[in-house]
Parts: structure tokens; sequence; C-alpha cells
């Protein structure tokens, strides 16, 4: 293997190890972005219980002044019955004492109705505070957790980028840039190995003097099928 070839070995492994970072940060996003949705879940539900009981309130409020006006309207009806004349004039004050007192009724049933309903609403909300406590103090943890993984990570990739630059300084530009070009469409598996004379990039087996060539070492090779650098490890070589 000539020292090109090393060199680009060196090269493909280190960004194999960079690529490899990729699914680690993917799966530490999901964590957080799961227990983030799971505490933002819950937090609407509150706003939803929270509006509910505000709204129950609002009517409770609207019904109780209607009793209070109602019972003003019973007062007035009482000093209208003491100046009756006749017997239309006291049959028309019945029915309307008859229609506020159902009023008065029909609001203490709506008063009590959603009373109840808040109360309900309210024994929810105590438990959801307390889920929502805990999902905040697991969200809390696996923030946490993934800025420490984070951090580990962002040094170790800091690592091989440097590794990464002192190699690619010492490399024949035009080099690099066919090993960059290949990349492009080829990602970490731009150099690839080969095994039974066979590429290790798309499988397939290459010719006799394809192999020779590899095996002489003097030059880079590439496979004639997918274009992908070809490299032959120690003891494929012997063999």
């Amino acid at each position: 293997m000539n020292s090109y070839v090393k060199e680009l070995v060196k090269l493909s492994n280190i960004d194999k190890e960079l690529d490899a970072f990729v699914p680690q940060i993917e799966a530490i996003n999901k964590k957080v972005e799961a227990s983030a949705k799971k505490l933002n879940e819950l937090l609407a539900k509150k706003d939803e219980l929270t509006k509910l009981i505000e709204e129950n309130s609002i009517k409770i409020a609207s019904y109780e002044k209607q009793i209070e006006e109602t019972k003003k309207q019973l007062e007035d009806i009482k000093k209208k019955s003491a100046e009756v004349r006749n017997e239309k004039e006291a049959a028309a004050l019945s029915t309307e004492e008859h229609i506020a007192k159902d009023k008065i009724i029909f609001a203490n049933e709506e008063i009590e109705r959603y009373n109840k309903i808040n109360d309900i609403k309210k024994a929810e909300l105590e438990e959801l505070e307390e889920e929502i406590k805990k999902a905040q103090d697991e969200y809390n943890q696996v923030s946490k957790a993934a800025q420490e993984e984070m951090k580990q990570i962002e040094e170790e990739k800091a690592k091989l980028h440097q590794k990464r630059v002192e190699i690619a300084r010492n490399m024949d530009p035009r080099i690099l840039s066919f090993y960059e070009k290949i990349r492009v469409w080829a990602g970490n598996t731009a150099v690839v190995k080969v095994e039974n004379q066979a590429c290790y990039g798309c499988y397939m087996k290459i010719n006799d003097k394809v192999y020779s060539d590899l095996i002489i070492g003097e030059e880079i090779v590439t496979c004639p099928h997918c274009g992908r650098v070809l490299y032959l490890e120690k003891q494929e070589q012997e063999a």
C-alpha cells in the first residue's frame, strides 16, 4: 500500500468516526424532544383545564347576578301585589312571580352543576400539577444529561477534526480533491477494502489487472465498477 493510499485510509477512517456521531446526536436530540413534548402536552392540558374552570366561574357569577336581579324583581312583584285592583292584574303578577321563581331555581341548579364540574376539574388540576412537576424534573435531567453528552461529543469531534486537518495539510491537494469528490456521493465509503478480490463498496468482483495493480501498490487504484478508492489489508496482500 503506497503512502497516498495509507493517508486516504486514515482520512476515511476519521470521516467514518465523525459521521458516526450523527446518529448519536440525533438520538440525544430525540430524547430531549420526547421529554419536552410530554411536558408541553401536560402544560397544554393544564391551560385547557384552567380555562374551563375560569369559564365556569364566569357562568356561576352570571347566574348569581341573575338571582340577585330576580330577587329584586320578586320584591317589586310583592309591592305591586298590595296595589292589585282586579283579578286580571293579580293573575298577571302571579304568573310573573312564578316565572321569576323558576328562574331562581334554574339558576341555582346551574350554579350547583358548574360548581360540581369545577370541583372535579380542580381535583384533576391538582393531579396534573404533580405530573407536570415530575415531567419538568425529568426534562431537566434529560436536558442536563444531553448537554454533558453533547459536550463530550463536541470535544471528541474537535480532536478528530484536528487530526483530519493535519492529515489533509500533508496530502497532495489533487489527491485530497479527488477523495472529496468521491465522498460527495459515496459518503464514508469513499475508500474501501478489497477482500476475496471483491470491492467492499459495491461488492462487485474486480478483474485480475486491477487486482494486480492493487497488490503492486504503486498507484491509487479505483474500483472499475463504482469508482471508489481501493486498498488491500495486510493479511489480504500477504495472501
